[in-house]
């Protein structure tokens, strides 16, 4: 760091009965008083050099010993005022950039300039101010963190202008350069020179970010403005640098905690609470302001934070809206524990707040892949003028985007379901809002139902109060097939399930078994068309695992010692026997047929598919007996 000394003299001032006074053989004939403090001085070397002081001195009656200025609202203090009354008596003073502002507001209060004197301390901080506090990395940053306590000296001085564009002009300079970090120089950087001139080090991105994290926010702003009008920084780096800044001042907030609890038994009473609040949303919107738009300029992880620190600050509307529409854009970046935001409300997440953020992503405009347009003789025919290196490629960029858009969407299906699994065990949550967020997502992104129904699972276990019909409106967004042999296997006797969606998972895993059993081309074209919706049944299985989130042990399928297939008819009896609708309707026509009752239970089409499917199981057998 750079410093400057001024005077020869040795320092003589005392402080005697609470008054400040310098060692001198002429008496002193000048009070001047300073917020408090007195100063017994003489007048000849301090008017000589301050302006204001001789038009107060001249201003003021004489008294038949000391003259008294007052100087109630001096710049800097008496820290300041002593060392510009120093500086009079040419008693040796140092600057530095920890005192330049102060000392400078000083010298400007006190009118130090040029017509007084030739070389007078204003002269003398303007010429280090310019050749060497703005030359230096640590030295900028330091100054234009002193100017928080001047700010409108500051402003009036130009000084905190010049130092944001000088710290600006070094990091777009050389945006790839490690320099000047006072904050962390036992990583081994080193400073600049006055005359600009520096070390050779190792080279690292963002390395400024670090540097400017103690600015204050409205500084920090104004920075980060500064470099981004540059346009020569890639928007990743300034994504790195509120990132950083945001880590260092914004409230943490806790996985599964009451916001309000939590703020007010860290901060005290509700005033402290209220202006810290203020303070907090003051710094959080400033760092959205300063968002890059670019996508992947900062990551999903990082927004959803900001997102969760604006619960906890009372954030306005707008900005949460504006990051959940920055969310929704790379929702597929995101985790299940990114999406768990604490909630003041009786619920313990936020689930409109997702709801929003899964409405922005599927305005994207993102749709699965499709087939390019075919011709008669194979793709449709380019312009002539183009090579065909040109059309393979272009072809091959579309395939990819449209891919990337398809797989994001995948991605999302899965995050999703992982979301549900946690949110369901929330007691308070309503059925309403569980399956908005089930139906967010497009039927095409979820390629299995295995762990959408493992949340339908966790949901009924948490909410054992709901009727009959709002277990059937909640089952009714399952898809029977596509759930895997293990969740049928658990869904087929699961005593939480309505009847229907029981018959309907009975249905489709005897029909896979049957199907597993015999060749398909002896299966009704309904059944095929059936199973081509689902793939090939006779591929294995994937076990039954949730992509997004772990489950908790009581939350995990149990298939040991579960019946046989063919006693699942027999749960599917009792169940029959518990719905006093079909017991009314049915009890004499089924009997004990069990697999009648399975039939009776079903839509007319499957009734008509279980059908057919028992009579080829029954030739099959038939066949392989003879």
């Amino acid at each position: 760091m750079k410093y400057m000394k001024l005077g020869s003299r040795p320092d003589t001032f005392y402080t005697s009965d609470s008054v400040r006074s310098i060692s001198s053989e002429v008496s002193s004939d000048l009070i001047v008083q300073v917020k408090g403090s007195r100063y017994l001085l003489h007048k000849f070397p301090l008017l000589s050099k301050c302006l204001r002081l001789q038009r107060l001195c001249s201003e003021s009656p004489d008294s038949q010993q000391y003259q008294i200025v007052q100087l109630p609202d001096f710049p800097g203090g008496i820290e300041a005022f002593e060392l510009c009354a120093k500086f009079c008596y040419g008693i040796t003073i140092t600057i530095s950039a920890y005192n330049i502002v102060s000392a400078r507001c000083a010298a400007e209060y006190l009118q130090m300039t040029e017509d007084v004197e030739k070389g007078n301390l204003m002269y003398k901080l303007e010429v280090f101010f310019n050749s060497c506090i703005l030359q230096g990395w640590k030295d900028s940053i330091v100054t234009l963190q002193s100017t928080k306590s001047f700010p409108s000296w500051s402003e009036d001085l130009d000084i905190t202008s010049r130092c944001i564009e000088a710290i600006s002009a070094k990091i777009i300079a050389q945006p790839s350069r490690v320099n000047l970090s006072h904050n962390h120089s036992r990583r081994g950087r080193d400073d600049v020179s006055c005359n600009g001139g520096e070390s050779h080090r190792h080279k690292a991105k963002g390395w400024w970010a670090e540097d400017l994290v103690e600015l204050s926010i409205d500084l920090f702003w104004r920075t980060l403005i500064a470099i981004k009008s540059g346009g020569k920084i890639p928007s990743n780096l300034i994504g790195d640098a509120l990132r950083i800044y945001a880590s260092r001042w914004l409230p943490n907030v806790p996985k599964d905690s009451n916001v309000n609890k939590d703020l007010e038994s860290d901060m005290g009473s509700d005033s402290v609470v209220g202006d810290l609040r203020s303070k907090h949303r003051l710094l959080l919107e400033s760092i959205i302001s300063l968002l890059p738009a670019e996508r992947g300029a900062v990551s999903s992880s990082f927004l959803l934070k900001l997102l969760k620190a604006a619960n906890l600050v009372n954030a306005s509307s707008s900005s949460k809206m504006e990051l959940a529409r920055r969310v929704g854009i790379q929702l597929d970046e995101a985790k299940v524990s990114d999406l768990l935001i604490p909630t003041k409300d009786s619920t313990l997440y936020d689930v409109d707040i997702v709801l929003t953020i899964l409405e922005q992503f599927t305005l994207q405009g993102q749709s699965p892949p499709i087939s390019p347009t075919r011709g008669k003789n194979g793709f449709e025919r380019r312009r002539r003028s183009r090579s065909a290196e040109n059309i393979k490629f272009e072809f091959q960029e579309s395939r990819r985007s449209s891919s990337a858009s398809h797989s994001s969407k995948l991605k999302v299906g899965r995050l999703v379901d992982g979301y549900l699994q946690e949110i369901a065990r929330d007691v308070n949550l309503p059925l309403s809002k569980f399956i908005a967020v089930t139906e967010a997502v497009p039927d095409f992104a979820r390629v299995d139902h295995d762990d959408l129904y493992r949340a339908i699972d966790i949901y009924l276990k948490a909410h054992p109060d709901l009727n009959k019909s709002e277990r059937k409106r909640l089952c009714k967004i399952l898809d029977c097939k596509k759930l895997s042999m293990e969740a049928c296997t658990h869904a087929a006797q699961n005593e939480l399930l309505p009847l229907r969606v029981v018959v309907q998972v009975l249905f489709f895993d005897q029909a896979r078994i049957a199907t597993a059993g015999g060749p398909v081309t002896e299966l009704p074209s309904n059944i095929k068309a059936l199973f081509a919706q689902n793939g090939d049944p006779r591929k294995p299985t994937s076990s039954l695992s949730t992509n997004a989130t772990a489950v908790a042990p009581e939350d995990q399928w149990s298939v040991t010692g579960l019946k046989s297939p063919k006693s699942k008819l027999a749960t599917l009896r009792m169940k029959l026997a518990e719905d006093e609708d079909l017991e009314d309707n049915y009890t004499n026509e089924i009997g004990n047929n069990s697999k009648v009752k399975a039939v009776c239970s079903l839509p007319t089409g499957p009734k008509r598919m279980l059908s057919k499917l028992w009579s080829i199981n029954r030739s099959a057998g038939e066949k392989n007996c003879q």
